[in-house]
């Protein structure tokens, strides 16, 4: 038996008996590593259960546009590539804008899916972060009093924020704030009721950490 292993073996070239082996094993690593989706192309719906993201808040002064820029690298965020998409259906890492009259239905009503433009539709509109992790956040801008009281991993308690469209004398930091802790009961309110576009304000509680009633936003 010996002796026929050792004639079939001298049958087979090296060359191919190396390519052959090295063929197995790159099969192999592929079957038990599948290749991960592509940056961006995930649309992960947030799950019921999943943890709800620490708020985010950069503590410095700018321009608007300098705010929000450092807020979308802060969270790893970039534009939308499509007009206007469902928050379950828009790729995780992203950010897209919703009119505040159409944020507060949902909020008020604990409605399970957003719809975001890529183009912000209104000056007064807010801006909603998709991270990574499929989780969103709710952006806008407040006092510093209330930061110290947002930012905590750890909420023992319900707080009451208001939450503006725009930054101002009495809001100017910019805040991210979790969609999964957001319990509104009123529509956001123009600063100024003659001007459409006026910035707003919403009045909403930001419930503690352990709790787990809040509406789930992409489901």
């Amino acid at each position: 038996m010996f002796e026929t292993f050792s004639r079939m073996t001298h049958t087979i070239p090296v060359p191919c008996f190396i390519a052959g082996s090295l063929l197995t094993m790159m099969v192999l690593i592929l079957l038990s590593n599948p290749l991960d989706a592509a940056p961006g192309s995930k649309t992960e719906i947030l799950p019921l259960q999943k943890a709800a993201p620490a708020a985010v808040a950069i503590e410095t002064a700018g321009s608007e546009a300098e705010l929000r820029r450092q807020m979308r690298a802060k969270n790893g965020v970039a534009e939308l590539h499509t007009g206007t998409v469902r928050f379950s259906q828009a790729p995780t890492g992203s950010f897209g804008f919703i009119a505040p009259q159409f944020l507060g239905m949902a909020l008020v009503t604990q409605s399970p899916d957003l719809a975001l433009e890529r183009v912000s539709p209104a000056a007064n509109a807010y801006e909603i972060h998709k991270l990574a992790d499929g989780s969103g956040l709710l952006v806008g801008f407040m006092g510093g009093d209330l930061v110290p009281q947002v930012t905590p991993s750890q909420r023992p308690k319900n707080i009451r924020i208001a939450l503006y469209s725009n930054p101002s004398d009495k809001a100017p930091l910019i805040v991210a704030v979790p969609l999964v802790k957001l319990m509104v009961d009123r529509m956001p309110v123009r600063l100024d009721p003659k001007q459409p576009d006026s910035p707003v304000m919403l009045d909403m509680d930001l419930q503690g950490t352990a709790n787990r009633k809040s509406p789930q936003m992409g489901q």
